[in-house]
């Protein structure tokens, strides 16, 4: 299982038209095969900081999510908006097997 943090910094009088942006994405992304849940959710303490959630059955069916004509349409543009920082996160609860860094390639 793999969840994505997207978080994205908007102006408070932008707030309410990236909210239906945000709902498009996450709409377009919930229709992709492997997708298993989501959340979208403004922090409390600072109303400029908004948050996407999303839980998907592995790396690989939220990589093809990205590359369907409907989340690039859709979705793409506003997670284009997402603050620069690493958003995909294995599950880690106990008992579960880590990834571990190694080169991915063959050649």
């Amino acid at each position: 299982m793999v969840i994505v943090v997207n978080r994205f910094r908007v102006p408070e009088p932008e707030g309410e038209a990236f909210r239906g942006d945000l709902q498009r994405a996450y709409d377009a992304l919930a229709e992709r095969p492997g997708f298993l849940t989501g959340t979208m959710g403004r922090n409390v303490d600072d109303p400029t900081l908004w948050v996407l959630t999303t839980t998907w059955e592995h790396v690989g069916a939220y990589r093809r999510a990205l590359s369907s004509y409907d989340v690039k349409l859709h979705a793409v543009p506003t997670l284009g908006r997402a603050l620069d920082e690493p958003s995909a996160y294995e599950a880690a609860e106990a008992g579960t097997d880590l990834n571990t860094r190694r080169a991915r390639s063959l050649g």
